[in-house]
């Protein structure tokens, strides 16, 4: 065999001993990502057919309350915006899916909003939460960022092998850019989506929860799962799901009793003793619309049908 041809066989086999670890590599973290959330990991979710009709229909609803919330020891006013939609969800790297993949899922998602002044400066909450619909699982992401003059804070909690990994980033010195891990559990800001679904199939008796992502930021408190009491009741037209902390705090939401379960209001008290609550959001209107293609201006008078 001549020396060329020595050489060349050489080369070749170089270039596979260096390729062959790169792919391998780039096989096991794919593997490793994709095992992050299973899409079998749980019992499958029973959806009615009223839901498939109402919320696989290519609208979002939006529902705008007027918000009463205390801040700085003061009662400000403001308004709350609740936007439920539905929408395929890439469970590897858990963000809305761009192209349609056998490994999507399909979640509802809400995005709640808070808008209020505290004096000169305004305050604007926004979270994100990602309910899976194919299975009866926990939320598997929530992203939840609070603005104000001040500053801005930034948290999030991603679902993976069974935990939340956590990150905060934040202006304050003191709870600085961490990042952390808490234990499944249900998180308060799935529980108006949980309702969404089907009222009589709320959690009752003692739970383990985590604070809304908002209560946490807000009042700058460690995030872990707490001990808590559920309880539903029929009043009149509604219904009433409670969730009466062990610490005092408790939170209830009063929904429709038929379908669609809307939200009508809802309230917050920080402790047992509180006569008035720390936050109230009661319903002013509500429109279904494709709202990702209302962004012209000739749309803006859909703002005077959700008085905003």
């Amino acid at each position: 065999m001549r020396k060329s041809q020595l050489l060349i066989i050489g080369i070749l086999l170089l270039f596979a001993a260096c390729s062959s670890p790169d792919k391998q590599s780039a096989d096991v973290t794919k593997t490793s990502s994709a095992t992050a959330f299973k899409k079998d990991s749980t019992e499958k979710r029973v959806l009615s057919q009223e839901f498939k009709e109402y919320w696989y229909d290519g609208l979002a609803e939006i529902s705008n309350y007027n918000l009463s919330i205390e801040r700085y020891g003061e009662v400000r006013e403001g308004n709350a915006v609740l936007i439920f939609v539905t929408e395929p969800f890439d469970p590897t790297d858990q963000i809305k899916a761009d192209q349609q993949s056998d490994s999507n899922i399909s979640v509802l998602k809400l995005n709640a909003t808070m808008d209020f002044n505290t004096g000169i400066y305004p305050y604007k909450i926004m979270s994100s939460t990602f309910l899976p619909l194919e299975r009866e699982e926990n939320a598997i992401k929530v992203a939840t960022s609070i603005q104000e003059w001040c500053g801005h804070t930034y948290m999030q909690l991603n679902l993976r092998n069974n935990q939340y990994d956590g990150v905060l980033y934040s202006y304050f010195q003191s709870e600085g850019n961490t990042q952390f891990k808490l234990k499944n559990a249900i998180l308060e800001n799935q529980i108006a989506m949980q309702l969404r679904l089907d009222p009589s199939k709320m959690p009752v008796g003692s739970i383990s929860i985590i604070p809304s992502t908002e209560h946490l930021r807000l009042n700058h408190i460690e995030p872990k799962a707490l001990p808590a009491i559920a309880s539903s009741e029929i009043i009149d037209d509604y219904l009433k799901y409670t969730i009466d902390y062990k610490s005092g705090r408790s939170l209830s939401y009063r929904v429709q009793k038929k379908f669609p379960f809307q939200i009508l209001s809802w309230e917050e008290y920080q402790t047992s003793e509180n006569t008035q609550p720390t936050i109230k959001a009661t319903l002013k209107k509500s429109i279904r619309t494709p709202y990702w293609k209302k962004n012209s201006n000739k749309f803006a008078s859909l703002r005077d049908s959700l008085a905003l």
